[in-house]
């Protein structure tokens, strides 16, 4: 009954007797903080009681800032799934401790993983057999050094792309890369002989006919026109939401039997904030809703965009006039500007859990980069300069009570080698064992830095996107490049390089544009008077010429000539004025399943948009259809219609005339890749045949292969 850390190379692995609390602090502007608890199908009602007991002292020791989710096995929330994008696997029964989620010998084993879904995998555990074959679901056979992945006749692109990706994450995260992937066309058996060879001397001969198939998805039913507010300190039912909440009370918002979502005021009693999980899942079995209905627990402040979505007017603190908007400097792809006295990190245990500050950051590093496979140090003048073509170790030491502590990063630069990934982590453990496991390692994915990390470099972090800091390894000269500036003091500053075109820029930050003969420093609309200097800042360290500030608007020739011309950038007067109280939220609407579906993507970035789909965003204010290239006629029609409808039927009583506009894949307007993080507008603006031409293969291929290959490619390909 005790709360036992999961090693990350385990994650995404759940056994189906046990219950799981997955704690989540988002890097997006709102730093917000999510506790799922999540119950297997085979799990005692002890472990449940007592994980909903640690979900509520978590809140507790986190100020009560989080918001906490109920998920109940194979009902997850689309929320819980996308931190898992290679999709999750149920394992059968359950463990006595955390630990033993990988498994010793990983290399001796024999199971079947049925697959299933398209925007989210499920992977479950099956009878290795092959009566737990279907025709329109992928299979995965893993033998420990061989994974065999059987595509059923009626599969779907996107489902198989996605099985390979699972398949690839078990190969490297358990596997340590060394297993082998192969891939089986269950209509053109005849044509993989060798892999046939080895499902059958498991498996057996087949004989008779597989079963049909059974549908992957469910209609999205989080929207529903009928919703009820209960007031739990009076126990009295209203039959609206567009009553006023009070402050000194707690409120269970009913969504029609397919979600309960609880609010806590700030001035609630302890006990009524305690008892307010056990309370709504009460209410569920007041109401004889399902055991799997979704519940969701938040404190003022701290709502959910789901939350807020379900209120005509949703007022903010500092609201000005208008439809829900909210006077704030920056929108998009913000880091957290929220200033804070770090002395306060030692007097305050909880402001330290939710800023994901462990100290002031003043203490010691040392810097490692992967070279020939071993480690090599950094000089330390260059301490700060990351390229993405290398892989570091960075060893941070300070003081806790008198005795030193230890944070390892590994940071791993998106164009690296999988063997040098593979390396950086080999020699963490050879580091981890210097120090008898004393650092607590964390891995860095390149553009995904924690604000810890950023602040140990005191706002001398700059992120290169390709190349090497090799020693006597001379970088191809890339001529004028583009760096993004974030941030508005030391400890939250960096600057990171970004494709050297009009496009990249954003009207809320400060950019760095550096050619042959000039540097430029350009100030967005948008940014404030502290970013401005910790861009000077940045500018003097990437180099030495002096800098010519241009403002927006005022822009020299010469500026747009280095960036290959003017072009359309997210330069909306709402992302610099303006932050929206209703976050974006993004649907795919598809057919692929024989019903048309409409279903939602959590935290969504480009690459979630579908080319085989319609897409539909909405930014509360306008909704965007987004129409891929390969998405059909009826799915064309049927979403134009679904967001007719999706406007008529919302809970908070959206206005039936809200903007409804038609977006085509490669032709997006800057209002639409202004909602996007990075958007890269060159992602689709290659055809098929120029693709086949670059890389030797078509995209469905391409996808399939694993990323460092990709990178390799596209190396030769010249495009970076």
């Amino acid at each position: 009954m005790k709360m036992v850390p999961v090693p990350e190379q385990a994650y995404g692995n759940l056994f189906e007797g046990d219950c799981y609390i997955i704690l989540n602090v988002s890097n997006s502007t709102t730093q917000s903080t999510d506790i799922h608890y999540w119950i297997g199908n085979t799990s005692s009602q002890d472990e449940q009681g007592a994980a909903a007991i640690y979900v509520t002292q978590l809140d507790e020791y986190l100020g009560g800032s989080p918001v906490q989710h109920r998920e109940v096995q194979g009902c997850e929330s689309a929320k819980f799934k996308s931190y898992f994008k290679n999709g999750l696997i149920y394992k059968k029964g359950g463990v006595g401790s955390g630990f033993t989620h990988v498994e010793s010998n990983m290399y001796n084993m024999q199971r079947l993983l049925h697959v299933k879904g398209t925007k989210h995998v499920t992977a479950r555990e099956v009878e290795v057999s092959w009566s737990s074959f279907n025709v329109g679901d992928i299979f995965l056979l893993d033998l420990g050094k061989a994974l065999i992945q059987w595509n059923g006749p009626q599969s779907n692109r996107q489902e198989k792309l996605k099985a390979v990706l699972l398949a690839q994450d078990i190969r490297d995260r358990e596997r340590g890369g060394r297993a082998q992937i192969g891939v089986i066309e269950g209509g053109q058996e005849e044509a993989f002989p060798e892999l046939m060879k080895i499902i059958i001397s498991v498996l057996g001969q087949r004989t008779g006919h597989l079963k049909e198939s059974i549908p992957d998805d469910k209609p999205d039913q989080n929207q529903t026109s009928i919703v009820k507010l209960y007031q739990l300190h009076y126990l009295s039912i209203y039959l609206s939401i567009y009553l006023s909440i009070y402050l000194s009370d707690c409120y269970i918002l009913d969504q029609g039997g397919s979600s309960v979502m609880v609010w806590k005021g700030k001035a609630a009693s302890d006990e009524e904030r305690r008892s307010a999980l056990s309370r709504a899942v009460g209410f569920i079995k007041a109401k004889n809703y399902p055991s799997n209905t979704k519940v969701e627990v938040m404190s003022e402040g701290g709502e959910s965009a789901m939350f807020k979505h379900l209120f005509k007017s949703w007022k903010e603190k500092g609201q000005i006039q208008g439809l829900g908007k909210t006077h704030s400097v920056g929108k998009i792809a913000k880091v957290d500007q929220v200033k804070f006295d770090v002395m306060e990190l030692h007097a305050q245990p909880k402001l330290a859990a939710q800023e994901r500050m462990v100290d002031d950051a003043s203490g010691h590093i040392q810097v490692w980069r992967i070279e020939n496979l071993e480690l090599k140090e950094v000089n330390p003048s260059t301490y700060g300069q990351f390229y993405g073509g290398d892989c570091y170790l960075v060893l941070y030491t300070y003081n806790r009570a008198n005795k030193p502590q230890y944070i390892l990063y590994m940071w791993q630069g998106r164009h690296a080698t999988q063997d040098e990934v593979t390396a950086c982590a080999y020699q963490a453990v050879n580091l981890d064992n210097k120090y008898n496991g004393a650092p607590t390692q964390v891995r860095v994915v390149m553009g995904k830095e924690p604000r810890h990390f950023l602040a140990i470099f005191k706002g001398r972090l700059i992120i290169f996107e390709g190349g090497t800091g090799r020693l006597g390894v001379v970088n191809p000269d890339p001529g004028a490049r583009l760096f993004q500036v974030r941030g508005t003091h030391e400890m939250n500053t960096k600057a990171t390089e970004v494709p050297t075109r009009a496009s990249s820029l954003n009207t809320n930050d400060v950019f760095l544009l550096k050619t042959h003969q000039n540097v430029f420093l350009w100030y967005g609309k948008g940014c404030s008077g502290d970013e401005r200097e910790m861009g000077k800042a940045v500018a003097d360290l990437l180099s030495e010429q002096d800098k010519q500030v241009v403002m927006e608007g005022q822009e020299p020739a010469a500026f747009w000539v280095a960036l290959g011309g003017k072009a359309p950038y997210a330069s909306d007067k709402r992302l610099e004025k303006e932050v929206a109280p209703h976050e974006p939220r993004l649907f795919e609407c598809s057919n692929q399943t024989g019903r048309f579906l409409v279903t939602e993507v959590a935290d969504f970035t480009q690459d979630d948009l579908d080319e085989d789909d319609v897409m539909l965003l909405d930014t509360w204010e306008e909704i965007f259809l987004w129409i891929g290239n390969s998405a059909n006629q009826y799915e064309t029609q049927e979403s134009y219609s679904s967001a007719v409808e999706y406007l008529k039927t919302h809970p908070a009583g959206r206005d039936p005339g809200t903007p409804v506009s038609t977006v085509k894949q490669a032709y997006e307007p800057p209002t639409f890749t202004g909602w996007f993080n990075a958007w890269d507008a060159h992602k689709w603006s290659v055809s098929q045949t120029e693709f086949e031409n670059l890389f030797g293969c078509t995209r469905d291929n391409f996808q399939r292969l694993p990323k460092w290959r990709q990178n390799d490619l596209k190396k030769k390909a010249g495009m970076f």
